[in-house]
């Protein structure tokens, strides 16, 4: 796929697993209420969530990389990381992607390039955004 402005991509959706979140969170996040289940369901979220970006760094690994990271120089900005509900183990997330502002250098065969993640629960609610500037070489 090639990027382009106003490209927009549905990658679909997952759901996490209780195993899933608690190896995540225990490895990166370790918060009671991402790694030990009774003690979620007694906290605040009244049930095990995932930790803030688990369900980006699944979407980011599996779908985005295999598509756009043969392209990447690096990466410059990681802006407005916004949590705006609680992940839920086996609660299907669905990720939208789009090219938000492309600036090309012809010159250098480059482009920085912002894109802009947003992640839908089961309902249509917004769970998540983000946005990454990166910097990519022109195929």
């Amino acid at each position: 796929m090639k990027i382009s402005e106003k490209l927009n991509i549905d990658f679909g959706s997952i759901s996490l697993s209780k195993e899933e979140i608690i190896d995540f969170a225990k490895r990166y996040d370790p918060l009671d209420f991402h790694t030990n289940i009774d003690i979620a369901n007694q906290s605040f979220f009244k049930g095990l969530i995932a930790s803030g970006p688990h369900i980006f760094n699944v979407f980011y690994r599996k779908k985005w990389i295999p598509l756009f990271g043969h392209t990447v120089i690096a990466g410059l900005e990681v802006s407005n990381w916004k949590f705006l509900k609680p992940i839920y183990a086996d609660q299907p997330i669905q990720c939208f992607v789009k090219v938000d502002q492309m600036s090309i250098s012809k010159e250098k065969g480059t482009a920085i390039v912002k894109w802009q993640y947003s992640f839908k629960n089961d309902k249509q609610e917004n769970c998540q955004a983000v946005d990454l500037t990166i910097l990519h070489k022109l195929d």
